[in-house]
């Protein structure tokens, strides 16, 4: 069926409603918008899905959200002998549209017999996996389109473990959603009713209480948050989304009594309206907090994304001025923080890891191995990380310690398996604590880390390629790549090529292509999994933080040709 038919398809079916149909009746004569809508089904991969909400198969709306609850109720009555008694759990966060996706999607798992439990307002992602695992749910949702800008909403599933479902299983629950092929195979249930069956239940603050106690064991060093508790301060802005109350629950708990919320952020904002996209790895996400800092000066300013699983934050520098932190920057303090306080405490375990993703700068594994500490590589996504726990924990290989990606994303503890911004602001603050009371900043800590190990620079370039078009072209990319790669980016020489693809090591095989030259530095290219966008990542090591900066400069100018040169063949 081709995206016309599908079009003639929605106008005249009896299951979408008359709002659905007067937007699709507007865009008749706009051709090209029929497509970008109905040209395929929304993709659904490791993340569940995502995309831009209004009608058609390839955006998010009910009709999608209802197909993709009935496919995924279809797989777990063929694996759970008891889906009433487990159930599924189900988040959301402030964007448009999502209480109203997670309640139709309740309704989908009611009337396939599954128990729903929803939260009774929004909550960040890493609950969600942690409420999965508390409640000995099969399997989990949360609505939410992460950082993404206000016209997105998305749909990702987890696992019973708490984690994102796997490759091998999100193939099965697709094949399960394709095999929806009409409306009208879709099973639904009022909640009212469905509450009177023992099928829908709201959870709220039993959750909540005992998820931050558990986000306090991860404390290292609670007696120096006591000491510095009225003079340690911190801005913290949840950039309209779910992290305001459990952030600041987390650390109030922890001790910290100077933490100042940023007023027009405090509140949930579907539209966003302070800021150009609701992503930390922004700077300028941060830009209200730092006109408050010109009168508070913090030692620290944090800021969560809507869901509360990324965080990123602002410390100052040398100068006093406030400087953003990359992810890469962020972990690898976290990563010395945590293995230096274990080994004071002769605490750290002989078979302990780290676990980062392939395009995460290798600082954090040299600083791993300062301490004796093995790290290991996983496929970009949290949710590897999330099955390397899992894996270990069955297993008794190996102790986790500290998980965490170079996009804003990390975990401590083992209670959550996706990355989790609660657990990761309160760790921060905590450090902030630690390294004021040795009398330097975080920042002076990241520069001994540099002084220490090597420094490294990171870069990331997106490139956004929309719709049917940009699909194509992302393709076209990675092919022309993988048959004639450059033989110099720079002033650098190829000598290695990693084509995941083919598949590297034990990992399973993915879209990613990583050049490496003959100065250690590396390039990874892969097309983005929940976004209409091609991700390049540029890692350097340089004999000091100038011999760095121009080495990233040179390898970023180099490639950007490179990928100019094939967009015009």
């Amino acid at each position: 069926m081709d995206f016309l038919e599908k079009y003639k398809m929605w106008l005249s079916s009896p299951y979408i409603d008359d709002v659905t149909k007067k937007e699709l009746i507007k865009i008749k004569d706009n051709k090209k918008e029929i497509e970008d809508r109905f040209y395929k089904d929304l993709e659904f991969g490791t993340g569940g899905l995502r995309g831009v909400i209004g009608a058609g198969t390839n955006r998010m709306n009910i009709y999608v959200v209802r197909k993709v609850s009935q496919g995924l109720s279809n797989y777990i009555k063929k694996v759970e002998s008891n889906p009433k008694l487990r159930g599924v759990v189900i988040a959301y966060d402030s964007r448009n549209k999502s209480r109203e996706f997670a309640m139709e999607a309740a309704s989908v798992f009611a009337g396939n017999g599954i128990k729903a439990y929803v939260f009774d307002d929004l909550r960040p992602t890493p609950e969600l996996s942690y409420a999965v695992r508390k409640l000995s749910a099969i399997s989990g949702v949360v609505i939410t389109a992460s950082h993404n800008p206000a016209a997105y909403n998305g749909y990702k599933v987890y696992w019973e473990d708490g984690a994102q479902v796997s490759l091998s299983m999100a193939d099965k629950i697709l094949e399960e959603i394709n095999n929806v092929s009409d409306f009208s195979h879709i099973k639904y249930k009022n909640l009212d009713t469905a509450k009177g069956e023992g099928l829908f239940a709201v959870i709220g603050e039993e959750i909540d209480s005992i998820y931050t106690k558990d986000v306090q064991s991860l404390l290292l060093n609670k007696d120096l948050i006591e000491k510095h508790k009225d003079t340690f301060k911190i801005i913290y802005t949840p950039l309209h989304g779910s992290g305001n109350k459990p952030v600041r629950r987390s650390l109030a708990e922890a001790g910290f009594n100077k933490v100042f919320v940023v007023a027009q952020q405090e509140m949930p904002d579907p539209n966003f309206s302070t800021v150009k996209s609701p992503n930390p790895e922004e700077k300028s996400a941060f830009n209200i907090a730092l006109d408050m800092a010109k009168e508070i000066e913090p030692d620290l300013i944090l800021g969560t994304d809507p869901d509360c699983d990324r965080l990123g934050i602002c410390v100052k520098d040398l100068e006093g001025k406030y400087l953003n932190l990359t992810g890469n920057q962020v972990g690898a303090l976290l990563v010395n923080y945590i293995l230096s306080q274990l080994k004071e405490r002769n605490s750290l375990p002989d078979n302990g890891v780290i676990i980062k993703t392939i395009v995460t700068s290798e600082i954090g594994r040299k600083i791993a191995e300062g301490y004796g500490i093995k790290t290991i590589d996983t496929l970009t996504g949290f949710k590897y990380i999330g099955d390397k726990i899992d894996e270990f924990e069955k297993s008794g290989s190996n102790t986790f310690l500290f998980g965490y990606e170079e996009s804003y994303g990390y975990l401590a503890g083992t209670f959550v398996r996706d990355k989790d911004a609660v657990i990761a602001s309160t760790l921060v603050a905590e450090m902030g604590v630690y390294y004021k009371e040795k009398g330097i900043t975080i920042y002076e800590a990241l520069e001994n880390i540099y002084k220490t190990y090597g420094y490294y620079k990171e870069s990331l370039k997106s490139i956004v390629m929309k719709g049917k078009e940009g699909s194509e072209l992302i393709n076209k990319i990675m092919k022309m790549l993988r048959v004639n790669p450059p033989k110099k980016v720079g002033f650098e020489n190829i000598n290695e090529i990693k084509d995941y693809e083919k598949g590297v090591g034990d990992l399973p095989k993915s879209d990613v292509l990583q050049l490496i030259t003959d100065k250690s530095s590396v390039i990874s290219i892969r097309p983005s999994g929940t976004e209409p966008k091609i991700k390049i990542y540029f890692s350097v090591i340089g004999k000091n933080n100038k011999d760095a900066e121009e080495k990233l400069k040179s390898l970023l100018d180099g490639f950007t040709n490179v990928i100019d040169m094939i967009i015009k063949k």
